[in-house]
């Protein structure tokens, strides 16, 4: 039996980091993202606009094509290149709004570059093949489809076992990483197979998109963090989201609140950052 920990607002705010006088754009956090395609531009700017929204000081798109066009023209202030030289990179991004079986070699070899690094790893969607013998900190964020193909990597099918604590557990330690189950009730599991949950998004976030803005603003705050665990810094971009979820939808003080697109989501992370602290 696994034990559970519901994550709370204040244990979010904890782990938030105001920046202070003698901040600049590098220590406040670099956020580089590899996500999006030509097929699927908008995960791209959605990613990037949630690790802007979300507090990084400096965010890098490493794309080209639709996506990169996309993304320049929602987010400006973003450096997009193919070849990040010599910046400095706090927390990675790769996989959302892209797809293994349309992978090139050359996209095959710099995501195994990125994931046998040192520096924390968002591991969405299309990335998330390549997760077995990574060397980097990860996080997955897998939604039941794409954890149930990560739960054949480890020999160990779910099988209808409708076990979703014991298999989200069993995962994150055999794989040895960070595993967030996206959900009504988002479930984080980390190495050491502690859990927590978090159950701070109304029912109007289930809207596509949401999970490419959930990674951008998890890899922000893994950018800013570099000394919590990636367990409670996933629980935290977690809980974070859905509170923007929440002030988006204004699904506040019993209502039951609207309709939201996930760059709402996105547009609100300010606000519920400024919430939580206030």
């Amino acid at each position: 039996m696994v034990d559970v920990c519901e994550w709370s607002s204040a244990d979010t705010a904890r782990l938030l980091r105001i920046p202070g006088v003698d901040d600049d754009k590098y220590s406040r956090g670099v956020v580089a993202l590899r996500t999006g395609s030509n097929a699927y531009p908008g995960a791209a700017v959605l990613g990037v606009e949630a690790a802007w929204r979300a507090g990084a000081g400096y965010v890098r798109y490493v794309g080209e094509g639709r996506a990169a066009d996309a993304v320049i023209a929602r987010r400006p202030e973003t450096v997009a290149a193919h070849d990040i030289g010599r910046t400095r990179v706090d927390a990675w991004v790769i996989g959302s709004g892209t797809d293994a079986a349309e992978r090139t070699r050359e996209e095959a070899v710099a995501l195994r570059d990125i994931l046998a690094g040192s520096v924390p790893v968002v591991v969405d969607a299309g990335a998330l093949d390549l997760v077995p013998n990574a060397a980097a900190p990860l996080v997955l964020t897998p939604h039941a489809g794409e954890f149930a193909r990560l739960r054949e990597f480890i020999g160990s099918p779910t099988n209808g076992t409708r076990d979703r604590v014991g298999d989200l557990s069993e995962t994150a330690h055999a794989l040895g990483c960070t595993v967030l189950l996206k959900g009504s009730t988002t479930l984080i599991a980390a190495p050491d197979s502690s859990v927590f949950s978090v159950s701070s998004a109304p029912g109007w976030l289930a809207t596509a998109g949401a999970g490419d803005v959930l990674a951008g603003a998890l890899g922000a705050l893994l950018a800013a963090g570099p000394e919590a665990s990636t367990a409670e810094v996933a629980a935290a971009a977690a809980w974070l989201h859905g509170h923007a979820a929440t002030l988006a939808s204004g699904a506040v003080a019993g209502s039951s609140g609207h309709p939201i697109v996930a760059l709402d989501v996105a547009a609100a992370l300010p606000a519920a950052i400024e919430d939580l602290l206030s």
